[in-house]
């Protein structure tokens, strides 16, 4: 991410922070299990989450695995009750196949979310999983 935003405006999860508790990684691999993506779903209070550190390699790309991973993550929050997800991703065209996937499993964007603040960088999206 660093080689596409500002390192203040660069939120992903490094290695260390992957394995807290609080974090539940996905991985999505072929059937040699060569890793072909990734994504994580953080606990952010007891009914909401967020989505973090969704990737997928070059060579995954188009294929679904994004779609997959991201159904999976969804799946898991509603089965914790969560009443949304949110998430931060980049405002740049780098970012723009990753805000198409989330607009399509129905992610609108909202306003900043702890502990976030206003970037020029970032867009923010909710999904609302309950009335």
């Amino acid at each position: 991410m660093f080689a596409t935003s500002p390192a203040e405006s660069v939120h992903a999860l490094d290695h260390g922070a992957l394995g807290r508790a609080d974090i539940t990684f996905y991985t999505a691999r072929d059937g040699d299990g060569a890793l072909l993506g990734c994504g994580a779903l953080a606990e952010r209070g007891p009914v909401d989450g967020e989505i973090k550190s969704m990737r997928t390699t070059a060579a995954a790309r188009g294929r679904g695995v994004a779609s997959t991973i991201l159904t999976a993550i969804l799946t898991a929050a509603r089965e914790r009750g969560y009443s949304e997800v949110r998430l931060e991703t980049g405002a740049e065209d780098y970012f723009a196949a990753a805000r198409r996937l989330y607009a399509r499993h129905g992610f609108t964007e909202c306003p900043p979310f702890a502990p976030y603040v206003e970037d020029p960088h970032s867009v923010f999206m909710r999904l609302a999983l309950s009335d």
